[in-house]
C-alpha cells in the first residue's frame, strides 16, 4: 500500500514528537496561506530608530505573536517564538518559562537574587557564567532583559531550568542565533513592546542597543546589525484548516524540520539548531520499537516508519512518559504533504541513540 493510503488509514501520533508549542507555533497558522489570492504587498526595509514608540511596539508584537493584537489570541506565535514557553498575561501560569508580564519591573528583583551575583559572574553556578568572557552581568532592567535573550543560561529563574540540572541550565534559546536569529532592530522592537505592554515608557532604541552590545561581542555584532524587514500584512486564520498542504516537500530535510518548527521542542541529531528539550529526542530507530510494545501504546503502527507518521499527525494517541500531552499541534495532517511525512519518517527512522546521524 502506498504511504498516502497508509496515512489515511492510520490515526497517527508523535507522543515522541510532543513539541511544546511547536505545537502552538505550527498549529496556529505560521505557514498557512493568505485567505485571498491577491499578491502580498512588497516587504519594506525600515530602521526602528525612525519609528514612533507605538510603531516599534506594534512591530515587536508582530514578531512575538505574528500580528498586531496577537497578544490577545491564544496560540498566536511569531518569528521570535516567545509564546512557546512564556505567558504574557497577568495571572497566567507558565510551566516552561517565567511569565513575562511585568518583566520590565520584575527584572530589578531578579538582579537582587543572591543567585544572580551582580558584578560577580564567576560566582554563578550556571553552566555559562557570562555571555562572553569579560561581558560581566546586567546592572539595569533593560540589561537584564538583553542578557536573558542573549545568554539564557547565565541566570536561570528558580524552577525553570532544564530537568535534572538543578536550575544551572536554561532550556531557552539565544534569540540572536539560529534558528530564530533576531536582528538588533527586531530585538529593539520586541523589548519596546514588553515595556509598552507593562505600561512603562520604554528606553530609546539607542539605550536598548547599548544593552545588547554589552552581551554580544564586537566581532559578532555584524551578524545582528542589519535592517528590520517588515513582513507583508496577511490574514492568518487560527486553528487547523483543511486544504492544500502548506509544506510541500521539495525542500532539503533540514529545512522541512525547520519549517515545521520541530527544532523548538525536539533534539534531532543531524539537524542544525534542533536542540529542543521540551519534547523527546527523536532517535526513532531506537525509541519507536520500544514505544510500540509499551502496554500503554494504543496506536495502530506496526513499524518505526508508521509510528513516526502516526506520532506527527495524531500526537495524543501515545504520549511519551515524562512529557505533557496536548502541546504538539494537531494540524500537521493539513500542513504536511504525504511527501513531507515520508521524508521525515525516512530520516528519523535512521536515528539511533548514541550514534552519529546518517
Amino acid at each position: 500500500m502506498k504511504l498516502s493510503g497508509r496515512i489515511r488509514r492510520l490515526r497517527i501520533p508523535l507522543g515522541g514528537f510532543t513539541g511544546f508549542a511547536v505545537a502552538a507555533l505550527v498549529s496556529y497558522g505560521f505557514w498557512l496561506v493568505p485567505v485571498n489570492a491577491d499578491p502580498p504587498p512588497e516587504r519594506r526595509i525600515v530602521d526602528v530608530r525612525g519609528m514612533s514608540v507605538k510603531e516599534r511596539a506594534e512591530l515587536g508584537e508582530e514578531l512575538i505573536f505574528r500580528r498586531v493584537g496577537g497578544s490577545e489570541i491564544r496560540g498566536a506565535i511569531g518569528k521570535a517564538q516567545c509564546p512557546l514557553c512564556h505567558g504574557f498575561q497577568k495571572g497566567v501560569v507558565s510551566d516552561r518559562a517565567p511569565n513575562l508580564f511585568g518583566i520590565t519591573t520584575r527584572a530589578w528583583e531578579r538582579l537582587k537574587d543572591p543567585r544572580y551575583h551582580v558584578g560577580k559572574p564567576n560566582e554563578r553556578d550556571t553552566i555559562q557564567k557570562e555571555a562572553f568572557p569579560g561581558a560581566g552581568t546586567a546592572t539595569t532592567a533593560i540589561e537584564y532583559i538583553a542578557e536573558s535573550a542573549i545568554c539564557p543560561s547565565c541566570y536561570v529563574v528558580a524552577g525553570f531550568g532544564v530537568k535534572g540540572t538543578n536550575d544551572r541550565e536554561s532550556p531557552g534559546v539565544k534569540l540572536h542565533k539560529p534558528p530564530i536569529s533576531l536582528s538588533i532592530d527586531e530585538l529593539i522592537a520586541v523589548d519596546t513592546w514588553l515595556y509598552v505592554h507593562d505600561g512603562i515608557e520604554p528606553p530609546s532604541p539607542d539605550e536598548i542597543e547599548k544593552a545588547y552590545r554589552k552581551f554580544i561581542p564586537e566581532s559578532q555584532w555584524h551578524k545582528v546589525a542589519r535592517p528590520f524587514e517588515v513582513p507583508p500584512v496577511v490574514q492568518v486564520p487560527v486553528g487547523a484548516t483543511p486544504g492544500s498542504p502548506t509544506i510541500k516537500g521539495d525542500e532539503p530535510i533540514e529545512e522541512l524540520f525547520t519549517k515545521a518548527m520541530c527544532f523548538a521542542c525536539h533534539t534531532i541529531p543531524g539537524i542544525p539548531g534542533a536542540v529542543g528539550v521540551v519534547g523527546p529526542t527523536l532517535n526513532m530507530k531506537t525509541s519507536a520499537p520500544q514505544r510500540i510494545i509499551d502496554p500503554d501504546y494504543k496506536g495502530r503502527a506496526t513499524n518505526v516508519r508508521e509510528y513516526i507518521i502516526e506520532s506527527i499527525v495524531d500526537p495524543s494517541v501515545y504520549v511519551v512518559k515524562g512529557f505533557p500531552d496536548n502541546l504538539m499541534p494537531k494540524d500537521y495532517r493539513f500542513k504536511l504533504s504525504d511527501e513531507v511525512l515520508a521524508k521525515m519518517a525516512e530520516y528519523l527512522s535512521q536515528l539511533e541513540a548514541d550514534k552519529e546521524p546518517p
